[in-house]
């Protein structure tokens, strides 16, 4: 009866310990999950943070070609954001391949990765409206000249607050909405400033062809705040779907 007792006693000594060992492992994966996760979260932060730091750059580089057209510091401005998009797109191809390697955030998988894609073309955007600057060269008279910085400011300032909605995106998606909503402010008066300055073009005695070449700039700075506008409507949509 004692022999029987020990055994019993042994067993479970040696089952506690066997769950004990289990439970370790188990926070040990979870700990490596978490880590990874965090990991993740902060690439996703540096993604945006870049596309933040493009936006200063790109709208430096304008203002600089709108001062001294196809100068020095326009191109390395111009240049800066061609490295930045690269550097995005690194980010980007990491983040990606962590999310399936790893099977990181499986409910939020295919919402970040969207998100990561329709953001890229804004640094897109930003790099070939630069690219147009520069091989194109476009005669903006002194008169245009303010129009195409103000457009120019609220573009960028609708991409600042776009990179910085995203970022809230993991920790406060509540707070989301409320830089979507300046996201969506921005996009609007580019557009009344974009209208304005193509009737200030057109209503001028430029050549026709000057006028479209004018207009195409136009079109393309506004693009920028548009698509914005377009990534800053899915990012709605997902930190909706992360707080239900």
């Amino acid at each position: 009866s004692s022999e029987c007792t020990n055994n019993s006693n042994l067993d479970k000594s040696q089952g506690d310990k066997a769950g004990q060992i289990k439970l370790g492992e188990q926070v040990v994966l979870n700990l490596r999950l978490f880590q990874k996760t965090s990991d993740l979260e902060n690439k996703v932060d540096s993604f945006f943070l870049k596309l933040a730091e493009a936006g200063v750059i790109y709208r430096l580089a304008v203002r600089n070609y709108l001062r001294e057209g196809l100068s020095k510091e326009y191109k390395t401005h111009f240049e800066k954001v061609c490295d930045i998009e690269t550097s995005a797109d690194t980010l980007r191809s990491e983040i990606k391949l962590a999310i399936y390697s790893d099977m990181l955030i499986p409910d939020s998988r295919g919402d970040v990765l969207g998100l990561l894609e329709t953001a890229d073309e804004v640094f897109s955007l930003m790099k070939t409206s630069l690219w147009a600057f520069s091989i194109e060269a476009p005669s903006i008279d002194e008169e245009l000249v303010p129009g195409y910085r103000r457009l120019t400011n609220m573009v960028a300032k609708a991409v600042d607050e776009l990179a910085t909605g995203a970022r809230v995106f993991f920790q406060s998606p509540h707070l989301v909405s409320s830089y979507v909503a300046k996201v969506n402010l921005y996009e609007k008066e580019a557009d009344k400033l974009s209208t304005n300055l193509k009737k200030q073009i057109f209503s001028s005695k430029r050549d026709l062809a000057l006028k479209l070449h004018l207009r195409e700039f136009v079109d393309r700075i506004d693009s920028i705040a548009d698509h914005a506008e377009d990534v800053a409507d899915r990012l709605t949509i997902y930190a909706i779907k992360r707080q239900s």
